[in-house]
């Protein structure tokens, strides 16, 4: 499995670090939003070449204030994360900002439409381009995520407090090392208790980039603050996948039903055992899953 070299897309100011695996690139687009302040190479490169398999062409891409692409400037205070979630709000730019990048990178790629797959915030950001950019998402999957249109304190009744008291423990590292630690910190903190942890695994994607959002609660605050003011989730009409673990130690299975619920026609897969994560044992399930979905989409009239 080989991923393209680093490009950049630009939407305003903002520059969007990306790339595409070479494997599957005659495949359907497939267009990979990743959680909160992480980078891309959180991925797992087993589910990426599944995708592949699958029949999709794969790309991925740093969010704003994560990995590779345009850090923000900081603010005077340092932000936490959790107020700025109950606040619902962040000055540095707006939900709507986050969405728009996900088209920079699908514009710089050259596809006039993809289908997502977003991951935990990806899966908010996802369910926002759909929103905001109905004609150019095929499909969407929404991957252990809060619905997009539940903010502030609303959003408290889908996360489970004793793992978010957890988070607020962990300490921003400054060196290689402590960002390593922090990364595995929150790779355990987020582990699917059905199945075995793969600590290699978690390393080797870790290690890519030890520059990432887990040694910047700044950073975080800004992304999960961004204001949406756009439209609810019962507009999207984008056919829709919702997949959320039945033991997700951050996001309670209500938050997958909540989202399903909300969108009409979404089918919603319940994942014994899994958690906030997508252990390697389920890859073929889900690229699976996301198959069907285009498929469905195909037959009934989708792109």
């Amino acid at each position: 499995m080989t991923w393209t070299e680093r490009r950049f897309a630009r939407n305003g100011p903002v520059e969007l670090a990306h790339d595409r695996l070479q494997e599957g690139t005659d495949g359907e687009p497939l267009l990979l939003v990743m959680g909160l302040a992480v980078s891309r190479h959180w991925w797992p490169g087993e589910l990426c070449a599944a995708f592949a398999d699958a029949g999709f062409a794969v790309a991925r891409y740093d969010q704003r204030d994560a990995g590779e692409s345009t850090r923000l400037p900081k603010p005077a205070a340092r932000g936490n994360p959790f107020a700025a979630l109950a606040a619902g709000r962040g000055a540095a730019y707006t939900a709507a900002d986050m969405a728009d990048d996900a088209v920079a990178v699908m514009d710089a790629l050259g596809w006039e439409s993809a289908h997502l797959f977003g991951h935990s915030l990806g899966g908010v950001v996802a369910q926002r381009v759909a929103l905001r950019h109905p004609d150019r998402v095929r499909t969407l999957t929404s991957s252990a995520a809060l619905p997009s249109d539940v903010g502030g304190l609303g959003a408290f009744r889908h996360l489970r407090l004793p793992t978010l008291a957890k988070f607020a423990r962990l300490k921003p590292a400054g060196d290689r090392e402590g960002r390593i630690a922090a990364g595995l910190a929150v790779a355990r903190l987020c582990a699917s208790p059905g199945y075995p942890f793969d600590e290699a695994e978690a390393l080797e994607r870790i290690a890519a980039d030890v520059d990432t959002g887990i040694a910047d609660p700044d950073a975080q605050s800004r992304q999960i603050g961004a204001r949406w003011s756009g439209p609810p989730l019962s507009e999207l009409r984008a056919p829709t996948l919702v997949l959320h673990g039945t033991d997700d130690p951050l996001l309670k299975p209500s938050a997958g039903r909540a989202t399903a619920a909300a969108i009409r026609d979404a089918h919603l897969v319940l994942q014994p055992g899994v958690g906030h994560d997508i252990p390697r044992e389920r890859h073929a399930a889900v690229a699976a899953e996301v198959r069907a979905l285009a498929e469905r989409a195909r037959v009934g009239g989708r792109p």
